[in-house]
């Protein structure tokens, strides 16, 4: 178990070396803390808010490209599985460049996938434009959105990841009406266009994630910044060595010539030392940079696979497992609760509020509640993590069962409410594994969801047009869901049995 919570609030960012420093960072629970949760916030808004509100685009996609439902899904299930299963790999973005360059790069590559998606001609053109490409942006400003948020807070952890990720709650909301008015407005086409410009604020938001650093003074004891280099002056120059004195002397023959030669002589000088010291730069930046890279690639490869693989914990393996399962049985009522209100007939109802805005809404209110609780110095982390785990899977046996608006939107309401688990997910993990390790094991357990969402709803469409019905799936995936849940609490108290009997410091617990 990775239990070490030592180095919570100190240099985490871009120079090994400034891990020297050891006293509490000031920004840590507020300051420019605060910042991060806003700017995470909004990225939740624009990435996870964008792709909840994919139903939209998906009725649009089926009657644009008349394929069937279980293809046509693949569009969304691609965007929202590669955002989240690229984890591990943005973890090696992250310990080399940053997370500040990470999320900005991303936003320019998901706004690009929104563009050239806006020029399909076939739904194999969107699996390309809009699945990877989009996709891949978005993992990249994902991620560092995360680990930015639990790198500048300690005591309010859960409550701040709880604030940042109700964006993805008010995204769903606020993309699900602009989709649908862009796309009555203007058409399919130009509403991802549009939207594309929409997503190069993610760079802005990237631009907020200031690197949790003390600084170091690089001024020199006498208060001088070693970078810049002494200016000479004419009058240096004049007063230079045994020359420069006989030369001053009045009447003396030819002192101007003498004087504008020497002048000319020490201003080459100075273009000669000036091109030895950008040249010096150069080599010392690419020199800082390959070290940068190679520190980032080892602690990213010996998180995976060396002596301290986060694999070794089998509490983690079995959340891996239970995330596995989990995103699908959140995602799937997304991208085809609009098709399923069609099928019941309760289109009018959905119009004027649609189900998903439902869950969205009250998704928001769980995360912030949650968060409340579990940061309650009496009530575990675990324990509302699984309480809000069961009565998700719960609400997704029963929703087939509901065949009228207000029924639908109950159990809409339980989901949005219980998913908001799902902010805890960073909590949980870093009490696992410990903040160090935090970049690298969350990039994990998001890729497990992507690959839930990457097949969720695929499944659940391929279902559809077997049987006509999308009950099957909600069964088959809440089953699932519920095996994963067991085997993760078996885990749990596994774990808690043997820590009563060697006694440990810390650890997870339930």
């Amino acid at each position: 178990m990775y239990t070490s919570h030592e180095d919570i609030g100190y240099d985490f960012e871009d120079d090994p070396k400034d891990k020297k420093t050891l006293k509490p960072h000031a920004n840590i629970d507020g300051g420019w803390a605060w910042m991060m949760v806003l700017s995470s916030f909004f990225v939740h808004i624009l990435i996870m808010g964008s792709q909840m509100a994919l139903g939209v685009l998906n009725v649009e996609w089926l009657e644009e490209f008349h394929q069937s439902r279980g293809l046509t899904a693949w569009v969304s299930s691609l965007s929202m599985g590669i955002t989240l299963i690229v984890g591990p790999f943005i973890g090696l973005f992250i310990n080399t460049c940053g997370c500040r360059r990470t999320t900005i790069i991303g936003g320019l590559v998901n706004s690009l996938g929104w563009v050239l998606s806006a020029y399909a001609a076939n739904v194999h053109y969107l699996f390309i434009t809009f699945g990877v490409t989009a996709g891949f942006g978005s993992g990249m400003a994902y991620l560092p959105a995360v680990v930015m948020v639990g790198r500048y807070f300690q005591k309010r952890r859960a409550l701040a990841q709880g604030l940042s990720t109700t964006g993805t709650g008010f995204g769903t909301f606020l993309m699900t009406v602009l989709l649908k008015y862009l796309c009555a407005e203007y058409g399919w086409r130009n509403a991802m266009f549009i939207q594309g410009a929409v997503s190069l604020n993610l760079c802005v938001c990237g631009a907020l994630m200031r690197p949790l650093s003390p600084g170091k003074d690089r001024k020199d004891p006498a208060g001088r910044d070693p970078r810049v280099l002494p200016e000479h002056s004419t009058e240096s120059i004049k007063t230079r060595g045994p020359r420069g004195r006989a030369d001053e002397k009045e009447g003396s023959p030819g002192h101007e010539e003498t004087l504008g030669e020497l002048t000319g002589q020490v201003c080459q000088e100075e273009a000669g030392h000036r091109k030895n010291m950008c040249a010096f730069r150069v080599l010392k930046t690419a020199s800082q940079l390959t070290l940068r890279v190679r520190k980032g690639f080892q602690d990213w490869y010996s998180g995976y696979f060396g002596a301290a693989s986060l694999f070794t914990n089998r509490v983690f393996v079995a959340f891996i497992f239970w995330a596995l399962f989990a995103y699908s049985s959140f995602v799937i009522p997304f991208i085809h609760l609009p098709e399923i209100v069609n099928l019941y007939n309760l289109s009018e109802q959905n119009d004027v509020f649609p189900l998903t805005s439902i869950i969205a809404i009250v998704h928001i209110f769980g995360k912030v509640v949650l968060g409340i609780v579990a940061d309650s110095p009496c009530i575990s982390v675990w324990n509302v993590f699984l309480m809000a785990n069961f009565t998700l899977v719960l609400s997704i046996f029963i929703l087939p069962l509901m065949h009228t608006y207000a029924g639908l939107a109950v159990i809409c309401a339980l989901i949005g409410f219980s998913s908001g688990c799902f902010s805890l997910m960073p909590v949980v993990t870093e009490d696992l594994v410990g903040i160090e390790h935090l970049a690298n094991a969350y990039g994990i357990i998001i890729c497990a969801n992507g690959i839930s969402a990457l097949l969720g709803p695929p499944f659940a469409g391929w279902i559809y047009d077997i049987t006509q019905k999308y009950d099957f799936s909600f069964y088959i995936c809440g089953l699932l869901y519920l095996v994963g849940i067991f085997f993760l609490l078996t885990q749990l108290c596994i774990q808690i049995i043997q820590q009563s009997r060697k006694k440990p410091r810390g650890g997870a617990h339930v």
